[in-house]
């Protein structure tokens, strides 16, 4: 897998099975026609496509699994694993995610 994003400084890697926090809540919001993180303190509704990321972290998937499955549901190329990766480490630093 060849992605143009250089992968030697990022704190997330190919084989980590990213998990949401537990102090989030994920969950499809029919009213916002949105997917939604619920914390104590209020939610965030998430894009279509962070949505679709999310909804593939289970804390088993890896991240090589989740962009591959991301590139068959919507029949990408490469370019979508720096799209992945640039959600996965803001996710990180929001501390939505962890590895």
């Amino acid at each position: 897998m060849v992605w143009r994003k250089t992968l030697e400084n990022s704190p997330i890697r190919l084989n980590d099975s990213p998990a949401i926090n537990p102090v989030y809540v994920f969950r499809w919001e029919e009213s916002q026609q949105a997917h939604m993180l619920l914390y104590p303190e209020g939610l965030i509704k998430l894009n279509g496509p962070a949505g679709h990321i999310m909804n593939l972290i289970d804390g088993k998937r890896t991240v090589e699994d989740i962009v591959q499955a991301l590139k068959d549901q919507f029949d990408a190329g490469d370019e979508l694993g720096d799209d992945v990766y640039a959600f996965m480490e803001t996710a990180l630093d929001k501390g939505w995610i962890k590895v």
